[in-house]
């Protein structure tokens, strides 16, 4: 009898498993690991087309980004978003208080930010368990991820591996990696770095293996084996996260250099909601890692308006901008002046595609109508 493609994965993933990873064997774990993530890929479009009801939690994204609390049940999430937000989150000592996804929100450095409670998430939720679909569908759609850990229960990889499961990568960036489809010719791959992680062979065949048999593929960044099979799946969500670690009030300080050891390169903020212990020092690290920057906006022959600055995305151009007050601007868009760190002096003259730092002052001049 034929295997099902859940017993399909199963079985790849228990040969991957047991088969001792060696260079003798990195070619038949590669192509065991893009064929998986095939069949990964074709349960989910048959998931999405099977026509019945889509359950989810419905939320609104408001504000300029988006900060979904994640962890384990019971580590203090819906203390920590009342303390950060004073929203009203249901708090209680016994798994699972959170029911539905709550939101609260808080301004910091001019920026609204909006924070969302949620059911906690458990081992297999990537799997189903205990609405884990619903939540983790919450994550991907967020600007950053606030994992939140009880002092005493330090098990990160645990949530880690659930979201990784889902398709997340977490404080990463997409392989610079381009695959076009053609009609004829086989798999040409064009590297621009050596790679010392993936051999030349074993990606071309990994790719066969996804499906693909005529493609121009170009790699400019040394990449492995999992990370091809990302931009092969091309359903991956790239997020930045920050890592509090709650009940810091009722810490052992021997106990305490340890965790802050084991996870050193985290760089975690220790805090106690409840006695609103590290809650400044976390609204900074959350707005740095959400990369937002403000400009403040001058209207031509009239002073900065300092006091409410406009939020944007690290990188955003001058267009961004005009995009984001209306379309207008960039329909009549001159020219802009600029004012800060991006300008080269005082008072710039840049067009569209000039890219803005924070702090800067931006005056954008437009045609009036008629002209």
């Amino acid at each position: 009898m034929a295997l099902t493609i859940e017993e399909q994965i199963k079985s790849i993933q228990e040969e991957i498993d047991k088969t001792q990873k060696n260079k003798a064997t990195e070619y038949h774990i590669g192509k065991l690991k893009a064929k998986m993530a095939k069949l990964r890929d074709d349960v989910e479009k048959r998931r999405a087309s099977s026509g019945g009801p889509a359950k989810g939690y419905s939320v609104k994204k408001s504000g300029n980004a988006t900060v979904a609390l994640v962890g384990f049940p019971s580590v203090g999430k819906s203390t920590l978003l009342n303390t950060l937000t004073g929203a009203r989150s249901e708090v209680g000592a016994y798994d699972f208080t959170t029911l539905d996804v709550v939101p609260g929100a808080y301004e910091y450095m001019g920026a609204k930010i909006q924070v969302l409670d949620m059911p906690g998430l458990i081992r297999d939720a990537s799997k189903g368990k205990g609405r884990g679909r619903e939540v983790i569908s919450v994550v991907r759609s967020s600007d950053l991820i606030l994992f939140v850990l009880d002092f005493y229960d330090t098990n990160l990889q645990v949530l880690m591996r659930e979201l990784e499961n889902a398709g997340m990568r977490i404080n990463t960036h997409p392989p610079d990696v381009v695959i076009t489809k053609k009609e004829i010719g086989g798999i040409d791959i064009k590297t621009t770095v050596k790679l010392t992680k993936l051999d030349m062979d074993l990606a071309k065949a990994m790719i066969m293996e996804f499906g693909l048999v005529n493609a121009d593929v170009v790699i400019r960044e040394d990449i492995d084996q999992d990370q091809l099979v990302d931009v092969l799946a091309g359903n991956r969500v790239y997020i930045n996260a920050v890592l509090a670690i709650n009940k810091i009030d009722i810490s052992d300080a021997e106990y305490l250099k340890e965790v802050r050891k084991k996870f050193k390169h985290w760089d975690p903020v220790f805090i106690s909601a409840v006695k609103n212990i590290g809650i400044d020092e976390l609204k900074a690290k959350i707005f740095d890692r959400l990369e937002l920057i403000r400009v403040y906006m001058k209207k031509q022959g009239e002073e900065a308006d300092m006091d409410v600055p406009l939020i944007t995305k690290n990188g955003a151009t001058v267009g961004d901008v005009c995009d984001s007050l209306h379309r207008i601007f960039r329909q009549n868009f001159r020219y802009a002046l600029i004012w800060g760190k991006s300008a080269r002096f005082p008072g710039q003259m840049v067009g569209l595609e000039h890219r803005l730092a924070d702090g800067d002052v931006l005056s954008v001049i437009i045609r009036r109508t008629g002209e």
